[in-house]
This record gives C-alpha cells, structure tokens and sequence, in this order.
C-alpha cells in the first residue's frame, strides 16, 4: 500500500463527497455577490481573529463578542450567506473528523496540545 496514492484516493473522495459539492456550489454563488461575500469575509477574518487571541490565552472581549454575534445574526438573514455558511459548516464538520481520524495514528510529541487538536 502506498501511502502517496491512498492521500490522493482521500483527496479524490473528499471532491466527490456532497459537503464537498455543496460547498463548492454555494461559493461560487457567492462570488456573484462581492458584496455579500466581502461582508461574510470580513466576519471571518473577526471571527478567527478572536479565536486566534482565545487560543493564545487572551482574555475574551464582550464588546467584540457581541459585535461578531450580531453580524452573525444578520448575515443568517440573508439565505445565500445562510447558505454558504450552512455549507462551509458542514465540511468544516467533515474534514475535522478526516483530521481527528489521521491524527490518532500521528503522534508529534505535541504533549496536551497535540491531545487537543485531536479532539482528546
């Protein structure tokens, strides 16, 4: 068994998978939004942002919590940005447990926070 072409097997079962497709499909409905999709960008790029300080110990800020959780609610107004993020949700779903699946045979002497990104 070769691993190289096991990977690409993977590869070529996620491109086939409905989260997958959906994904795709909501994206490129997107992209005939630029506003829209610049609006659902930019929520991103907070959201991660926060998440990013989170993970570096930083004290969560209320303000700013509240501030990324009203734009969640209204973009969930809009159906296409419902849509997408529904979507982008679902294989989000999906490739976590892809990771969590390689990562119980991948051991990087990561100590606790390898346990962590493995879901342990």
């Amino acid at each position: 068994m070769n691993v190289y072409e096991e990977a690409h097997k993977l590869t070529q079962a996620i491109r086939e998978s409905e989260e997958y497709k959906q994904f795709q499909a909501a994206k490129e409905k997107l992209k005939a939004n630029p506003e829209l999709e610049k609006n659902l960008n930019d929520f991103k790029s907070q959201q991660i942002s926060m998440q990013a300080g989170q993970m570096m110990g930083q004290q969560m800020d209320q303000d700013m919590m509240s501030h990324i959780q009203g734009l969640y609610g209204i973009l969930l107004k809009d159906p296409l940005a419902a849509e997408y993020l529904q979507c982008e949700m679902r294989f989000s779903l999906m490739m976590n447990d892809v990771f969590q699946i390689l990562g119980e045979v991948v051991d990087l002497g990561l100590g606790e926070l390898g346990g962590v990104l493995n879901g342990r």
